[in-house]
């Protein structure tokens, strides 16, 4: 079962979204947006907590990466592959990238509210692909024809498929395949299956090699058990595209991808369509994924959640990584709602959804920071997502740093003579109560090193941290009284040569109203 959260308030808008990103952008700059009227939905919604390793309803861990989800009837079946890596990197969080994607099985889990998973069972196992080198990006569908849900992945350097008479039962090998019509290199590379509102069946991917050319190609009609010849609706001229995934809303198909970049957070490059073959926009990134990356992932799968009240699309996004440094937890979901034809994403670390009324919110417990492990940008770089910072030295004194408190990177102020630096984000967030928490190691004799949090309708709050503490340490500003609907957090050091101070995991939590 994912975490569940005690009684929750309201803090932001629901659905439908007119203007969503103006609130939920959180963008770094001078100024921060507008936040939106607040909507009421049902307190019973279940909590859906972020940033953690999910568990199933019996307690177990969850092991699905690089899958996708089926609705049958009420019902949301969660297929996806769980590699003998991510129960080491589960066991040991801090033990470093492992890198092993040996094959184990592919999981089933059930559930009726997209919180509460339950696991269903490996519905293939090693000893049903016996040699494979390689197995992964799974999806399912349901062939109306046969009866039949099919069950299709990459096995090597094919496709394979299997099948089954009931959604959470045993797959048995169907049949394999070797080349795809009308593709460059002649296979998929990164996929993903895409049902149609007409029960079509698509697969969605780019080229094996250089992954620069984005593809939809049908599942034979009579059994789902073959792809037929693909139609290639985009170049990229940017570099390769991985991850690949669509979603349907209101007519229009979002084909969406990632950055070539192994498994790492990107932003999401997506095209759209009214047409699934033909007549596709320019690429764009998603808006609400530039800040933290797609909130620290990948691509990973999306559909469309609508209920009596209203819809939404669930974003998962995957946080591989080799098993290790993009942030805790291996799915992150998060709504996508549209102004228009234009998709926004919601990067939130906890927020509640009420999958029959197809409507979300804001948790209380959500932490408003983005980025705030500074995990998204991958390699050390003095300009981190989500963050603006400011010095007055040539040569910034403000970059991440290798070794956090979690993860693999922490913000870090330091340089070879004296300097004056600043990291900071500003925040749109509804009027309340907040407090401020940050982890920090400081060499200590700093003129001044702070933890601040300003901006927000009163004078400045700092908590000093020019003390020399050598382990992670917690810093805490609570009773934040927030009354412009807007805050400035982030550290701030006045300090003499040779002087750092390393900051990490960054929370500003509503405590209240």
């Amino acid at each position: 079962m994912l975490r569940r959260i005690p009684r929750w308030t309201i803090v932001a808008l629901l659905f439908p979204v007119a203007a969503a990103l103006a609130f939920f952008g959180n963008s770094a700059g001078s100024s921060a947006a507008t936040p939106l009227p607040q909507r009421n939905v049902s307190a019973a919604a279940p909590v859906l907590q972020n940033d953690v390793f999910w568990k199933d309803t019996s307690g177990n861990p969850i092991y699905s990466q690089g899958g996708g989800v089926l609705k049958v009837g009420t019902t949301y079946y969660w297929y996806g592959v769980k590699y003998d890596g991510a129960v080491s990197y589960y066991n040991n969080p801090a033990g470093g990238k492992n890198s092993n994607t040996s094959f184990n099985a592919i999981t089933s889990y059930s559930s009726t509210d997209l919180v509460h998973w339950k696991f269903e069972g490996n519905v293939m196992t090693s000893s049903d692909v016996s040699g494979s080198s390689w197995l992964g990006r799974v999806g399912v569908a349901h062939n109306p024809t046969t009866g039949k849900y099919v069950l299709v992945a990459q096995l090597n350097s094919g496709l394979m498929f299997a099948t089954s008479s009931t959604p959470a039962g045993h797959f048995s090998l169907a049949g394999t395949q070797s080349s795809i019509g009308n593709v460059v290199n002649n296979m998929s590379g990164d996929q993903s299956v895409f049902t149609d509102d007409d029960g079509r069946a698509y697969l969605i991917f780019s080229n094996k090699s250089g992954r620069s050319n984005l593809y939809v190609a049908p599942l034979r009609s009579s059994d789902y058990l073959h792809v037929d010849t693909a139609t290639k609706i985009y170049s990229s001229s940017s570099g390769g595209r991985e991850g690949n995934i669509m979603f349907k809303h209101a007519g229009t198909y979002y084909f969406c991808s990632s950055d070539l970049h192994g498994w790492n957070a990107s932003h999401t490059y997506c095209i759209k369509s009214t047409k699934i073959n033909s007549g596709y926009s320019s690429e764009f990134v998603m808006q609400g994924t530039d800040a933290d990356f797609s909130h620290v992932t990948q691509t990973g799968l999306a559909f469309e959640v609508t209920g009596s009240s209203g819809s939404f699309v669930m974003f998962g996004g995957d946080r591989w990584s080799d098993f290790a440094g993009n942030g805790i937890g291996y799915n992150q979901w998060v709504p996508v709602t549209f102004n228009g034809t234009t998709p926004v994403f919601h990067s939130l670390n906890q927020w509640s959804v009420d999958a029959a009324a197809g409507t979300w919110a804001v948790g209380s417990g959500n932490n408003h920071v983005l980025n705030p492990s500074v995990e998204a940008d991958r390699v050390a770089q003095k300009t981190l997502a989500g963050w603006t910072n400011s010095s007055n030295v040539s040569s910034d004194p403000n970059s991440n740093h290798l070794g956090g408190h979690t993860g693999r990177w922490a913000i870090s102020q330091s340089y070879t003579s004296a300097y004056k630096a600043s990291m900071y984000q500003n925040i749109a967030v509804p009027n309340g109560t907040y407090s401020l928490s940050a982890w920090v190691k400081s060499s200590g004799g700093q003129r001044s090193a702070d933890i601040f949090a300003k901006n927000f309708g009163a004078g400045e709050m700092d908590r000093a941290i020019n003390q020399s503490t050598a382990n992670w340490t917690k810093v805490v500003i609570s009773g934040i009284n927030v009354t412009t609907g807007s805050i400035q957090v982030g550290v701030a050091s006045d300090a003499n040569p040779e002087n750092w101070v390393n900051v990490d995991d960054f929370e500003l939590v509503q405590t209240g109203q």
